[in-house]
């Protein structure tokens, strides 16, 4: 279950909140048609400026004259490396209905070693994990790629694209949102039976 509360239909007097339940929901089936619960919605809809600074933001990305399959490819890693299932496993979706072909779609988790990329997909990237995983330390000869292929207000819109999916990451993994509501995976694994109990020398000796 997500960690903060759901809001109910009858609760949602916003507009906006409504006009989103009502295209993504449908009485036929649970969840939304990506397959997702859809909890994302429900529980930003408890404070609907939020919600609506939150989709403002989706329609400016996909106003923006980034090649969407660049911004798919950034938005898809920064879910990889902030360890978000969610954004991950939505943005593989996404490339797929842009016709990426599925051995790059397979191969992000993996891309360094991997030999499916072009130079600039591998620019945009490389560029995803300084943003999300070096903290925006980025090497000059990374951006020197992004350069020669993109206009600087391309390189803008990719890095807030990509800044902005790192949020939308690290969110639903903290409030345990549709596909990252689990548990840690990082827990400690139980010694055998009897570790512990004997004298220290009695482990040396045996």
């Amino acid at each position: 279950m997500p960690r903060l509360r759901r809001v109910p239909r009858e609760e949602m007097t916003d507009p906006v909140v409504r006009f989103f339940y009502d295209h993504l929901f449908s009485p036929d089936r649970e969840g939304t048609a990506t397959g997702s619960p859809g909890d994302w919605w429900t529980v930003f809809a408890l404070d609907p400026k939020i919600f609506r600074h939150c989709v403002k933001g989706f329609q400016l990305y996909r106003e923006s004259g980034l090649d969407p399959v660049l911004r798919e490819l950034g938005q898809t890693r920064a879910g990889w490396a902030r360890q978000s299932q969610f954004v991950f496993s939505q943005h593989c979706k996404q490339l797929r209905a842009l016709g990426v072909p599925e051995e790059k779609v397979r191969a992000i988790p993996h891309w360094p070693v991997s030999d499916v990329f072009g130079e600039l997909e591998r620019a945009v990237l490389a560029y995803t994990d300084a943003l999300v995983l070096d903290g925006g330390r980025v090497a000059d000869e990374v951006f020197a790629v992004l350069a020669r292929h993109l206009p600087d207000e391309r390189i803008l819109e990719l890095t807030y694209v990509v800044c902005l999916y790192e949020m939308h990451a690290t969110m639903a993994r903290a409030l345990r949102l549709e596909f990252d509501d689990r548990p840690d995976p990082i827990v400690e694994v139980p010694a055998p039976e009897g570790y512990g109990t004997r004298d220290i020398a009695d482990e040396l000796t045996t």
